[in-house]
Order: structure tokens, then C-alpha cells, then sequence
């Protein structure tokens, strides 16, 4: 049996009637990065097949924790759960939003927004007294925005897939790919 992963996307697009680039996190369970691309086209289809990876990581650690993926069984709930979070700030003067996103395991959404707040694009960009960081869609930081990553996988993965948390010492930190990433060169065994 192959050894599924958990894989974190940053996906790109400019779908029609778009002036720039769009943007999306997707989060998949694969055996490769390969076998996620219908996955991927299923969940933008307004990007007409012409969507690419601009980032892209196996998470396979995330603070102190291995996360695993195993069929579904029953199971006690866990304490602890990975969360993703999308942080967007301002700075004076600049004509843009920018945006942190990150992934963490904690107990609750609660404690996993207090987790965002310790981060350094949120101290760097919370100009407060002006606009403020928030959690996208939200001014000022609120759970409603922050999502259990078991519950955004595509929904076949939900019912077929649980993740397990487990902390261990020594974990190396998951590598980051990045860069302009076609799906076409996925199929051909590129990553």
C-alpha cells in the first residue's frame, strides 16, 4: 500500500475577467504531488486548466509534532489539530494587502489565532491605529476565519483520510518549494 501524504498548496490563476494573478491554498492527500491535479482542477474550475503552483510543501512536522496520514478509523478526538490561518496586514502607504499564511497544530481555534498573534508579520504589520492585521476578510484577528485543515481536505479525503498528531523530539523542519510550478510538469515526474 502506498504511503500518503499531506500536501499544502499555493495555487495561481488569472481566471477570465481577472486584471492579476489570483490565489488559493489547497490542501490535498496524495502518495506524489502528481496525483493531486485532479484535485486541484476540481477544486478551481474557473481557472479553465490553467492553474499552476507557485509554492508548495509535504507537511510531514508542523510545531514539534509529526503529522501522519491513516485510513479512517474511529477514534478518540485528539487534543491537538492542525489548523491553517491566513493573515493579512497593511503597512503605511503601500498600496497592497499582504499576507502570512501558516500552519499550526494547537487545541483549539482560539489558542491557534493566540499562536498568529505571537508571529512576526502580525507584530510588523498590525498597524492597528490604521487598517490592522487581520484574518482575511476580518479586521482584527477572529476564529471565524481560521480553518481545521481535516475539514477543508476535498470531501471524498474526508470521509477516506484522518490525520494523527504526534509530538516528538528532533523534527526537521518540512522543506518549502517554491516557485512557478506547471501541472504539466507534475505529470511528467518533474517534482
Amino acid at each position: 500500500m502506498a504511503e500518503y501524504k499531506l500536501f499544502y498548496l499555493l495555487l495561481g490563476c488569472t481566471p477570465p475577467g481577472r486584471h492579476t494573478e489570483q490565489h488559493d491554498v489547497f490542501f490535498g492527500i496524495g502518495d506524489e504531488l502528481a496525483t493531486l491535479i485532479p484535485d486541484i482542477q476540481r477544486f478551481w474550475p474557473e481557472a479553465n486548466g490553467k492553474i499552476h503552483i507557485d509554492a508548495w510543501r509535504e507537511v510531514a512536522a508542523v510545531d514539534g509534532y509529526r503529522v501522519r496520514v491513516e485510513a479512517r478509523a474511529d477514534r478518540d478526538l485528539q487534543q491537538e489539530q492542525l489548523f491553517f490561518i491566513n493573515l493579512g496586514g497593511y503597512l503605511p502607504g503601500s498600496f497592497e494587502e499582504y499576507h502570512h499564511k501558516l500552519i499550526t497544530i494547537a487545541g483549539s481555534m482560539g489558542a491557534a489565532v493566540q499562536r498568529a498573534k505571537q508571529t512576526a508579520f502580525y507584530k510588523d504589520y498590525n498597524a492597528a491605529a490604521k487598517a490592522g492585521s487581520h484574518i482575511d476578510n476580518k479586521y482584527g484577528v477572529d476564529v471565524d476565519d481560521v480553518c481545521n485543515v481535516e475539514d477543508i481536505l476535498p470531501g471524498y479525503q474526508k470521509k477516506r483520510f484522518m490525520l494523527t498528531l504526534t509530538k516528538e523530539e528532533g523534527l526537521t523542519e518540512d522543506a518549502v518549494g517554491i516557485g512557478y510550478l506547471k501541472l504539466d510538469q507534475l505529470r511528467g515526474g518533474l517534482v
